[in-house]
């Protein structure tokens, strides 16, 4: 048998229920734990989503704002009797608001290990670019004085 050793961890969760402040509910959801970072000409993104089925992540950009939805599942089975569940359940969500400088028609997610990772391309027209300068050539000319 498991045994806790953690005395304010049931105290903690007695306070939040006690308080209107449980997270993981869908009125209320838990944020996300995230990583964020440039990598050459994509900004990439990372969530933390450990036993989260992929089915049930959803993934939704309207205009420039990314939402990111998940929700853990408690497990459920036939004899199961629970002895310790310490894990957080319920739904976690998390909004980013993307600069126009990326390109939200084409970004990629995928998801191993129990971390989401979106890979956002910068968009064309923000990308360092050399402009070159024209100019007339002409002959030279006489001024008369």
């Amino acid at each position: 048998m498991l045994m806790r050793t953690d005395p304010f961890r049931e105290l903690d969760r007695l306070t939040q229920q006690v308080f209107g402040n449980v997270p993981g509910t869908w009125s209320r959801p838990a944020a996300m734990p995230m990583d964020a970072f440039r990598d050459g000409d994509q900004f990439v993104v990372c969530f933390d989503l450990p036993g989260v089925n992929p089915d049930a992540i959803e993934l939704d950009v309207e205009r420039n704002v990314l939402t990111v939805k998940a929700e853990r599942r408690p497990f459920s089975g036939e004899q199961v009797e629970m002895q310790v569940a310490e894990r957080p359940l319920g739904a976690f969500s998390r909004q980013l608001f993307l600069g126009d400088t990326l390109d939200t028609d084409h970004i990629d997610a995928s998801y191993d290990a129990g971390v989401l990772t979106l890979r956002i391309p910068i968009a064309e027209k923000a990308k360092p670019r050399r402009i070159s300068i024209g100019g007339t050539e002409s002959a030279p000319k006489q001024i008369d004085a």
